[in-house]
């Protein structure tokens, strides 16, 4: 195992790296105010972070990562275009799986640039790509718009596509959720009992619900129940778009093929023909290089374009050595009325000098 000293090192000789690229050094504090990442993702950031509380400041979180941070700080005062890098320690509470760490250091480059999205998604990567090169590892790219377009496009209700769209993070419920909504899967006993009135309570309301938002929830239910099921045939099409895996160039002809049949999605698998471009532009062969539809569905929820990871070859155990991805909507959320098409990447050095050592 890497030393602090030498993982610091080699965070120092990246961050570098990326500064001869005009990147900006930034430096966010430790401590961020949780508010912010509540807002962005609800309670379930809790379960991944550290918080802790003072009466000045209120709740606070270790960091669990940098981008939060550093879109806060462009969008507040930052230049346009602009790039940064940043090197420090981040946390994450690893309470299903004790063997990863719950502190490590990361190193990062993000570029908030309007001119040309698709260039710059191809600048990040190809940067990380050639800071990893000499290592055995595998890169997976795909492209989370894709996915968001074709939920958006649903002939369904406005309440079902916005549920769907806050589970397309969690795939299992995201599938599940599919299938309730095209009426392939039954009602729940308990749910079906209470929208038919069968269900009644004399006990008190206990709990932060009011009765008046219990009551609203149940007419969501209840409305939800009386919608038409969404069509078989657009179930089957999100289901096929979930299910494709293989090289950019194979995949990009069977989105343009299945964008025939889902026109929302066009728009967006345009931009990654535009990517493969820009990508090829860099020296990238695109001809190997692997585009799977649902990659970077179990990552930060703030990703909504393009996405990537470099896997260890030999050590099918590590996380991900580098990953990272386009969050344009995020700069629009922190942005107060601003927003600036952005995308970054981060990379795990003392993984790296795990590698490097192995290798």
């Amino acid at each position: 195992m890497p030393t602090r000293s030498q993982t610091l090192a080699k965070a120092t000789s990246l961050r570098s790296m990326f500064e001869t690229q005009g990147a900006a050094l930034v430096e966010p504090p430790i401590l961020q105010p949780a508010d912010t990442l509540l807002d962005l993702y609800g309670e379930d950031i809790r379960a991944r972070a550290y918080v802790t509380s003072d009466a000045l400041r209120g709740e606070q979180m270790l960091r669990p990562d940098f981008t939060v941070p550093v879109v806060q700080m462009h969008m507040a005062h930052g230049a346009d275009p602009a790039r940064y890098t940043y090197a420090g320690e981040v946390f994450r509470r690893q309470e299903d799986d004790p063997a990863r760490a719950n502190e490590y250091i990361q190193v990062g480059y993000e570029v908030f640039d309007r001119t040309d999205p698709a260039a710059a998604d191809a600048e990040v990567f190809a940067l990380i790509s050639e800071a990893l090169s000499g290592l055995q590892v595998t890169p997976v790219t795909g492209d989370i718009g894709v996915l968001l377009a074709a939920v958006d496009g649903l002939q369904t209700t406005d309440a079902r596509k916005k549920a769907l769209m806050r589970h397309i993070w969690r795939p299992k419920r995201f599938r599940q959720l599919l299938e309730r909504y095209a009426g392939r899967a039954p009602m729940p006993k308990t749910r079906a009992a209470l929208l038919a009135g069968e269900v009644t309570a004399q006990t008190p309301v206990i709990g932060k619900r009011a009765q008046s938002e219990i009551d609203t929830r149940i007419e969501a239910l209840r409305s939800d129940a009386a919608s038409p099921p969404i069509s078989t045939r657009e179930v089957d099409l999100i289901e096929g778009l979930l299910d494709l895996k293989g090289t950019m160039p194979q995949v990009l002809g069977r989105l343009r093929d299945l964008a025939m049949d889902l026109p929302q999605i066009q728009e967006s698998v345009a931009r990654v023909a535009l990517r493969e471009a820009a990508l090829k532009a860099r020296g990238i062969n695109t001809e190997t290089l692997m585009f799977e539809a649902s990659f970077g569905r179990s990552s930060m929820e703030y990703y909504d374009g393009f996405v990537f990871g470099f896997r260890s070859e030999m050590r099918p155990d590590l996380p991900a050595i580098a990953s990272g991805g386009r969050y344009d909507a995020l700069t629009r959320q922190l942005g107060h009325g601003g927003e600036i098409p952005a995308v970054g990447g981060v990379m795990r050095p003392g993984l790296m000098l795990e590698l490097e050592g192995a290798a």
